[in-house]
């Protein structure tokens, strides 16, 4: 079992910057491949990025490539999502996952946060 906090979420202007933190507990931290994933009103959620265990290897989304970067402190047991140059288009509630990776891809397990608002303005 591992418990995951979502935070960093608010609102910013198109082209601004953010970045969520998300603090996990339980479980060792190490173990699990983490992801970030969104979901906008009215959408499904969607994956967005993911990093393995050690941090060695991360993935992202089309959407975000370029513009969000994905790390973690295993040593802090938190994963972070830096978001640059935000567009409208990413306005969403963001979530962090526990999970494994394989082959590159990324496997979501039931491990979710409780999300955190992201609201870009035009």
């Amino acid at each position: 079992q591992v418990q995951l906090v979502e935070s960093g979420g608010g609102l910013v202007q198109a082209g601004g910057s953010l970045r969520l933190s998300c603090a996990a507990s339980g479980s060792a931290f190490s173990v699990y491949a983490m992801a970030w994933y969104r979901q906008a009103p009215g959408k499904q959620r969607e994956w967005v990025a993911a990093i393995s265990r050690g941090g060695g290897s991360t993935n992202s989304a089309d959407s975000v490539k370029g513009r969000f970067t994905i790390s973690r402190d295993n040593g802090k047991n938190t994963v972070y999502l830096q978001m640059n140059s935000l567009k409208p288009e990413d306005t969403a509630v963001y979530y962090c996952n526990a999970g494994r990776y394989a082959s590159n891809n990324y496997y979501a397990y039931d491990y979710w946060g409780q999300g955190t608002q992201v609201t870009v303005s035009s």
